[in-house]
């Protein structure tokens, strides 16, 4: 049996223009050299996996090979690696210190390589400074580990820092691609891609992650085997259960997410997924944003697709949601349930309770027919009236008499309202709710008429509404209604109250009102606006001492009954 190699040993970069994603470092480590303005001690910090030991014994071979020495050896005597893991305590360095002092045999110099240099003991960082800010002209440190912080600042200072950033997804997939030629290995590019995005930035993660699957999967490598694999949820999932999401399908999507859960998957898995799924499709809405996208180049066809059918209100909510669900998970008893209920909000988002009605009201299906209440010649015309039914709009020709100027009432009622009945009987109760919760905007309807009114007019039928508020038992409205005098500008009444309060009451009750009025002025375009007097509102609002003041005004007896009890304001 042929010993194997892993991908992360057999491609180790051999050089700086090998190693991925740190051209900045890599370019400036090769400057350096070249100009022999090199620093005798090193920091290499950044996340696992990302080429720091790499660079440091690339950088110990260059160094010697700089200074004359032979291109081809690899000054293997000159490189020295200490782990720090393994290696912390004070008489580790110590033995390193003594080490330090003696001059190589071949090359120029002695390349000390200390990974994971925050592990070495508070004792060990000290004994290890004055070695490190004065060493031989020999002797080159370099220091790497993933947590800076956990460096002492006496020993930060003395190093020039050098951060290593994670790799990017596409740099990643690039070299993958690079690998699998090189192994004859038929990978297709959303495989790679998944494999790439799992390994999260570091390049040893993902190439053995490549390995693991190469293994399951043999010479061919499809997204499918990835995907079940690494336990990762394939993104066409993520599709399906946006489009169910996107139709209002409820029971569909639940039952989706159950065949999920049924794979092994959990709810917290697939609602960050998701919420991620709703980010990727934000930046696919704009060509700007469109460069954050890391996906395939099939899976980018797909989100961009997606990307049209979804509203940006839609996408924000749908973030904002699996956001929300994802913070309470851990904590919530029945995480299911969690997961569920958000899905059901999501799938909410896009449905509109009225949907089926385009007017903010719903109309029966009732034709209007016009009378006309005193004699007069007119002529005939043909109008249309659009009448708004259960997502229905039909356009009846209605024969109508247009009144000359001198016809003061023009009365609407409803040709397929039900015949008038006993007031006492059970039916004609029924009827009278029915007919009464029929709401008709007549602004909705052209070709009614707006004639002209005068003020005059107005308050006498003002009165006479008050009257007939009295006499149905609306005492309150009327006494609203009874509190000011409305006034009209450019054939809008308007009327002020000195308090929201009284504004709102009057706002819920104004409806008959303004029927009421349109009716009697034969003026179907009048409004009735009911605004806050600022000033008034002040006049109402007393302070205690206000009050106190008033009353004195009214009674000056009340100022020695103060004084008498000694009563408090």
């Amino acid at each position: 049996m042929e010993h194997f190699v892993v991908s992360a040993r057999k491609y180790r970069p051999q050089t700086f223009e090998d190693v991925i994603g740190q051209q900045a470092i890599t370019n400036t480590l090769e400057n350096a050299i070249k100009n022999n303005h090199l620093a005798q001690a090193l920091l290499f910090t950044g996340p696992r996996g990302v080429g720091k030991t790499t660079c440091a014994r690339i950088l110990a071979k260059k160094i010697n090979q700089a200074s004359g020495g032979d291109l081809e050896e690899d000054f293997a005597f000159n490189i020295f690696e200490l782990d720090a893991a393994s290696n912390n305590s004070v008489d580790d360095i110590r033995n390193l210190n003594d080490q330090v002092r003696i001059p190589p045999q071949t090359g120029n110099y002695k390349v000390y390589i200390i990974d994971e240099v925050h592990m070495l003991s508070a004792s060990a960082f000290n004994a290890f400074l004055k070695t490190l800010e004065e060493p031989p002209a020999h002797a080159i440190f370099i220091l790497a580990t993933t947590e800076k912080h956990k460096i002492i600042p006496t020993i930060l200072s003395r190093c020039q820092i050098f951060d290593f950033k994670r790799i990017g997804v596409l740099d990643t997939k690039k070299y993958l691609e690079k690998i699998a030629i090189q192994e004859h290995i038929e990978a297709e590019d959303d495989a790679l891609h998944i494999i790439a995005q799992k390994a999260d930035g570091a390049l040893r993660d993902a190439l053995s992650i490549f390995d693991r699957v190469v293994s399951f999967s043999g010479k061919e490598l499809t997204r499918k085997a990835v995907t079940e694999n690494l336990n990762v949820l394939d993104y066409d999932e993520y599709f399906k259960t946006t489009d169910l999401l996107l139709d209002n399908k409820i029971p569909e999507v639940l039952v989706h997410f159950n065949t999920i859960l049924s794979k092994g998957f959990d709810g917290n898995h697939f609602i960050t997924g998701l919420a991620s799924h709703f980010r990727d499709l934000l930046v696919s809405k704009d060509k700007i944003t469109i460069e954050l996208l890391e996906v395939g180049d099939n899976a980018k066809k797909k989100y961009l697709s997606q990307a049209e059918k979804c509203d940006l209100k839609f996408l924000l909510q749908g973030i904002e949601l699996a956001n929300d669900c994802d913070l309470k998970y851990k904590s919530s008893k029945n995480q299911r349930l969690l997961v569920e209920l958000a899905l059901m909000q999501l799938a909410s988002v896009t449905f509109d309770g009225e949907k089926k009605n385009n007017k903010p009201f719903i109309i029966s299906a009732v034709v209007f027919r016009s009378k006309i209440t005193k004699r007069s010649s007119a002529k005939f015309v043909k109008e249309e009236i659009k009448i708004v039914a259960k997502q229905e709009i039909q356009v009846i020709n209605t024969p109508a008499k247009i009144a000359k100027p001198s016809v003061e009432i023009v009365k609407l009622e409803l040709t397929n309202a039900p015949r008038r009945s006993s007031g006492l009987s059970l039916k004609s109760l029924k009827t009278k709710a029915e007919v009464s919760k029929i709401e008709v905007d007549f602004e909705e309807v052209e070709g009614l008429p707006a004639d002209v009114f005068s003020e005059s007019k107005l308050l006498l039928l003002w009165e006479a509404y008050i009257n007939i508020l009295m006499e149905d038992g609306k005492k309150s409205v009327a006494s609203i209604m009874n509190s000011n005098v409305p006034s009209v500008k450019n054939g809008i009444i308007h009327f002020q109250l000195p308090n929201a309060m009284m504004k709102d009451q009057l706002d819920r009750a104004k409806f008959p009102l303004v029927k009421y009025l349109r009716e009697k002025l034969n003026n179907y375009k009048l409004d009735v606006v009911v605004d806050v007097n600022e000033e008034e509102t002040k006049k109402y609002a007393y302070t205690p001492d206000e009050k106190y003041q008033k009353l004195k005004e009214k009674n000056s007896a009340i100022e020695l009954l103060k004084k008498t009890f000694d009563l408090d304001i």
